[in-house]
């Protein structure tokens, strides 16, 4: 199963093309607050998505996973025959 659990469940090629797209757009325009908000939000989709995949590596070893995890409840999905 390998990465493709991580790259399809995780939203993380969403947020490298959204990424992509801020970078390149920031050449064509001046940094404002909104810019920096389109950078802020972009962060932190990043790091729900490193989160969720942490979460899911937990449940795929048979670890506890934090209940406002949206893996809680759903662990067994995830699991391992082997864990």
């Amino acid at each position: 199963m390998g990465m493709s659990k991580y790259v399809t469940g995780t939203g993380i090629i969403g947020v490298l093309i959204s990424g992509i797209s801020l970078v390149r757009g920031s050449d064509e325009q001046r940094f404002t607050w909104r810019v920096a908000l389109s950078w802020i939000s972009w962060a932190l989709t990043l790091a729900l998505a490193i989160g969720m995949i942490l979460d899911i590596r937990k449940a795929s070893r048979g670890d506890e996973v934090p209940e406002d995890s949206p893996v809680a409840g759903h662990e067994h999905k995830y699991r391992r025959a082997d864990a």
